[in-house]
């Protein structure tokens, strides 16, 4: 393992990212790749469910961090680093949408079922999820980046509203219509989700 310490046996501790980050700034390539690689299932995971393209999540995925290591004085501390790194990963996956047309393809149709599972309960989780992707998936980009992050990656309405560039209360309203649609359109079906 890295020199770090994990927090909550998942992620990485501001701590730990602020000494990767400090060592970056003093081009350390190995510094670099680790926060990289700290990284990359976090922004995969929350490019993936924001984009629903994943021909572009790793361009996008490169991009932010190419952002990170290019510009590192641009990161001026207000925020979280983990705030500053989703925001520049925001606005590249919004930039990126707005250039593709093709169509939206969901990958985890495919996924094996568990061995744990018997088939009544794999089918039923599968339908389960397959209806919360696809009304996550009719939301705007706006309501699915504010319903992602805080149900996926459980930031809080204030980081989202940084990552964002928006107010608090903007996120706020964001999730409030984004849950009335999703109360709707999963009504009977997961309610005990939204």
């Amino acid at each position: 393992m890295v020199e770090g310490q994990r927090k909550n046996g998942a992620r990485w501790s501001g701590e730990y990212d602020a000494t990767l980050f400090a060592r970056i700034r003093e081009r350390d390539i190995v510094a670099f790749e680790q926060l990289y690689r700290s990284y990359h299932s976090r922004l995969s995971r929350f490019l993936f469910r924001l984009v629903h393209r994943p021909t572009i999540v790793e361009e996008v995925l490169n991009d932010t961090m190419m952002v990170v290591w290019d510009r590192p004085d641009s990161f001026g501390g207000a925020s979280k680093l983990s705030t500053w790194i989703f925001a520049i990963a925001y606005r590249k996956a919004m930039k990126a949408l707005r250039k593709q047309d093709e169509a939206v393809e969901d990958e985890r149709a495919n996924e094996r079922m568990s061995l744990d599972a018997s088939p009544e309960e794999e089918l039923a989780r599968n339908t389960a999820q397959l209806l919360l992707v696809q009304a996550i998936g009719e939301l705007s980009d706006d309501h699915r980046t504010v319903v992602e992050l805080a149900y996926f990656h459980e930031v809080g309405y204030r980081e989202i509203a940084e990552i964002m560039g928006c107010p608090v209360d903007t996120v706020k309203t964001r999730m409030f219509h984004a849950r009335r649609h999703l109360k709707r359109r999963l009504a009977g079906e997961l309610p005990d989700w939204v």
